[in-house]
């Protein structure tokens, strides 16, 4: 069965939030390829997913919270972008290597670009894996973002109490890249936007499920523009399944 059958997966610490399944499945029914397989694979550590990939004869697989950046050391090779980024939530299986892929910045570039919105201050909140990718795309927009973490490191970073003491202009885009408001805690927010002073133009928040999160309810009722991760997904999804196949 491993021989005919194509299969992928997305790897995380915990996959109950996933829509990934569904949207390949989808995929694979439109397309008539009766012969892939999506699967949603827990891992409480990543020793085993060499082994993994070798005794499930897995063809390409996604990588989610917490493991974009702890994947690296357990991978072949990198592509530039992933390298660059320093995190990797695609990896492909090409001749027995393992090689690590980041199709989350470019997917969050497309969205970014399809909003039309006009920034010229960014802050992303977390540092994580989904934080790195969000930077580098938004960088590549000429906008230097600024990190809000818990444990502040570096200049370009703050900390969650500094921000009360900034003033949002008009024109800040503000990113959640945390897991914080994910279901199953889907009342649970990363910030309480009341709490800033002056006001961003836009929140845009990774979190697809629940849509919309508790932060995004916040913001459009203090009249901010807002937006989901769902159009990420499905387009890093799209991106992924692209470089499974591109040498098939």
């Amino acid at each position: 069965m491993h021989s005919k059958m194509k299969r992928y997966a997305l790897i995380g610490r915990r996959l109950d939030h996933s829509w990934s399944q569904r949207w390949f499945e989808g995929l694979f029914e439109r397309q008539g390829l009766h012969d892939c397989t999506y699967e949603l694979k827990e891992m409480e550590q990543l020793n085993e997913v060499r082994q993994w990939v070798e005794n499930e004869a897995i063809a390409g697989f996604n990588v989610t919270v917490p493991y974009k950046q702890d994947i690296i050391p357990h991978l072949d090779a990198l592509d530039p972008i992933a390298e660059a980024i320093g995190a990797v939530n695609c990896v492909s299986v090409e001749q027995g290597h393992l090689v690590g892929y980041n199709t989350d910045a470019p997917a969050f570039l497309d969205t970014l670009k399809d909003a039309r919105f006009e920034f010229l201050h960014c802050l992303i909140l977390g540092t994580g894996g989904a934080a790195q990718a969000v930077a580098f795309a938004v960088q590549r927009m000429g906008v230097e973002p600024l990190f809000v973490s818990r444990n502040p490191q570096g200049n370009r970073q703050i900390g969650y109490n500094s921000l009360l003491s900034l003033h949002l202009h008009p024109q800040t885009l503000i990113v959640n890249a945390t897991p914080v408001g994910m279901y199953p805690s889907v009342e649970d927010k990363p910030l309480e936007l009341s709490t800033l002073n002056g006001k961003a133009g836009m929140v845009y928040d990774l979190i697809y499920n629940p849509s919309p999160t508790a932060l995004l309810k916040e913001a459009e009722r203090l009249g901010l523009r807002t937006h989901d991760g769902l159009e990420m997904l499905k387009k890093q999804a799209e991106m992924s399944w692209k470089i499974w196949n591109r040498n098939t």
